[in-house]
C-alpha cells in the first residue's frame, strides 16, 4: 500500500507541475487538440482513442465499486475527465480510508464485507 500511496502521490504532483506547464505555453485548449488528433486519423490520435478507453474504464470501475450509488454518478465523469490527477487523488484518500485494505479499495466496502 506505501508503494501505490507513494507512486499515486508523486505522479500527481509531476503531472500537475506539467499540466501547469502546459497551459502556461498553449492554454487550457485541451478538447480540440485531443479529439483533433484522433479526426486526424494518425499515432496521435491513436494514443488519445487508447487513453480514452481507460478513461472510461476509470469511470466505470469508480460507478461499480460504488455499487452505482449517487457517489459513483457524481464521481464517475470526474474520473472520465480528470484521468490521473483525479485517480492519483482518488486513489490516496480512499487507501487512508479503508487503512490500506487493499481489497476494499479495489472493490468497494459492501463487496468486501459480502
Amino acid at each position: 500500500m506505501t508503494l501505490l500511496r507513494m507512486f499515486s502521490a508523486v505522479f500527481l504532483i509531476v503531472l500537475a507541475v506539467y499540466t501547469g506547464i502546459v497551459i502556461a505555453n498553449h492554454g487550457a485548449n485541451l478538447v480540440p487538440v485531443f479529439f483533433g488528433d484522433m479526426a486526424a486519423i494518425a499515432w496521435p490520435g491513436q494514443f488519445n482513442l487508447d487513453f480514452m478507453g481507460f478513461l472510461m474504464l476509470s469511470g466505470l470501475w469508480i460507478s461499480w465499486r460504488h455499487e452505482y450509488s449517487l457517489v459513483g454518478w457524481l464521481l464517475t465523469p470526474l474520473a472520465m475527465t480528470g484521468g490521473m490527477l483525479f485517480l492519483s487523488i482518488y486513489l490516496l484518500v480512499m487507501s487512508f480510508r479503508v487503512n490500506g485494505d487493499l481489497k476494499v479499495l479495489l472493490i468497494g466496502e459492501g463487496r468486501a464485507a459480502g
